[in-house]
């Protein structure tokens, strides 16, 4: 009985290591060559399959290469629905539903309006995607290497927080520029109608703090949503291959765990939405409006507005964040790269435990 909760207590644990007390037992010896490598991830492949080593120079650079494709794929063909999403944001007297404001958006700039802002959210995404994904394992792997073995276990879910949010914060450097002409090009019309109209004219009126000031209410904004990602999506695809998937992980094909991977990505979408909409509309207007600082911006959206647009954020980032995972997964399988399981408890912290003789 003891031991059973005990071990309930370690992997229930979302975000601090649970409190008990260690049987004092002998750690065998290992040599450098013998250490085992710590790996948290999606889904497996077999070793003697690998292209490369876990956690090289190689691996890091597709595992970004992934991620532009991810994030620049997916982000460039929601932009109708985004265009019509920041224009309910800051103009909601005009754009009164989703539905209306396709209506107005075709019938003031045809079809090929809908398309307005797809070069730099291309731009500015594709680099998130490679910041966000790359660095992402980085620390991944960088925060294991500084817990140890059996305390990555233990704090699986704050590794993935720190991890995303280590990542985000320089995800985010990357896109601010970017981001700032999209919301420019979407939400001010006749401004500019394209990439190479508005970068030089934003320049030239606000200089190069025009496409910076953004970067705040965009870690406001990307910082919680990418870590109720990263986090949410490792965790829900653990609980899918333990209490929704028939068979065991290691007898999924990969088209299978593929489908694993979309379903918790959108599972992961929905709570992403959620948590970070509230500063996304803040940026959406902040972008727009020329001398506003976002704690002014806040102040007049009040508590009402900074959630309109919320159902069609959800539809977006729940397609988005299922795709992107989807796309990046995807890649690591056709390059082959290591794909380790879902984390299980050490051999060594189940003697500690005494769950083994």
């Amino acid at each position: 009985m003891y031991p059973t909760s005990l071990t309930q207590l370690a992997r229930g644990n979302p975000f601090s290591a649970p409190l008990f007390t260690l049987q004092k037992v002998e750690e065998p010896q290992q040599s450098l060559h013998g250490q085992r490598t710590r790996r948290l991830a999606a889904a497996a492949t077999a070793d003697e399959d690998v292209s490369c080593e876990f956690g090289s120079s190689k691996y890091y650079a597709l595992c970004g290469f992934g991620g532009i494709l991810s994030c620049g794929i997916t982000h460039t063909a929601v932009v109708p629905l985004d265009l019509v999403k920041c224009r309910l944001q800051v103009n909601p007297d005009k754009y009164k539903s989703i539905g209306n404001g396709f209506s107005v958006t075709v019938r003031e700039d045809g079809v090929r309006g809908l398309a307005k802002g797809w070069a730099p959210t291309f731009i500015g995404y594709s680099m998130q995607g490679l910041c966000k994904f790359g660095f992402y394992e980085v620390f991944k792997i960088l925060y294991s290497d500084i817990l140890g073995e059996e305390n990555t276990y233990l704090w699986r879910t704050s590794l993935y927080l720190a991890a995303s949010a280590s990542a985000e914060f320089f995800a985010d450097i990357a896109l601010a520029p970017m981001e700032a002409v999209k919301v420019r090009i979407q939400t001010q019309p006749g401004y500019a109608n394209t990439l190479r109209q508005c970068v030089p004219k934003m320049f030239a009126e606000e200089g190069l703090w025009a496409f910076y000031k953004g970067v705040v209410p965009l870690w406001m904004r990307q910082i919680p949503y990418t870590m109720m990602k990263f986090a949410c999506f490792e965790r829900t695809v653990e609980m899918l291959y333990k209490y929704v998937v028939p068979k065991p992980r290691s007898e999924c094909s990969k088209p299978e765990q593929l489908v694993v991977t979309f379903v918790a990505g959108y599972i992961a979408g929905v709570f992403c939405a959620i948590v970070s909409h509230p500063a996304d509309s803040v940026v959406s207007v902040l972008n727009k409006e020329k001398g506003s600082t976002a704690a002014q911006v806040l102040k007049r959206l009040g508590p009402k507005g900074v959630w309109k647009g919320l159902v069609a954020r959800i539809i977006m980032i729940g397609t988005l964040t299922a795709l992107q995972w989807f796309i990046y997964d995807s890649v690591k399988v056709y390059f082959r790269l290591p794909r380790p399981p879902p984390p299980e408890m050490p051999e060594s912290l189940k003697k500690k435990l005494g769950l083994t003789e």
